[in-house]
């Protein structure tokens, strides 16, 4: 007779990873400056730099975490870029097509496709899935 495993014994409770609280200002660039404050009974999240002296609040429940309060700042911060700086989709210049040969698996570097390769197909069980259908 062997021992028993040692993975029959009871393991603890596993750790849970812990989320970050301090972050990275998008203003002033300074690692570690942003940190936030959640008050739940009150509903409140706030953020705030300590080196530019930039803050957000936002609503917040039971659920919400700092992550969660600092994403959202970014979000926000985006959207009054985006107010202030619009771009018309017509303004962008218009890209030109370049045909592109279709490629297929196995194409060396520098090799040309020819005629051969336009009927080749990269799919080989398309024929199979195809006889599969039948058979239902």
């Amino acid at each position: 007779m062997g021992k028993r495993k040692s993975s029959s014994k009871p393991q603890g409770p596993k750790k849970r990873e812990v989320l970050a609280t301090k972050f990275k200002c998008v203003f002033c660039n300074t690692e570690d400056s942003i940190s936030t404050k959640i008050d739940k009974k009150a509903g409140v999240a706030s953020l705030s730099c300590s080196n530019c002296v930039q803050s957000y609040q936002m609503s917040a429940n039971y659920l919400t975490q700092p992550v969660d309060v600092y994403y959202d700042w970014i979000d926000a911060c985006d959207a009054v870029a985006q107010e202030q700086n619009p771009q018309p989709a017509s303004s962008q210049p218009a890209m030109p097509r370049v045909h592109q040969p279709k490629s297929r698996a196995g194409l060396a570097p520098g090799e040309k496709i020819t005629a051969e390769d336009d009927g080749f197909i990269d799919d080989e069980g398309v024929e199979e899935e195809e006889d599969f259908r039948d058979e239902e």
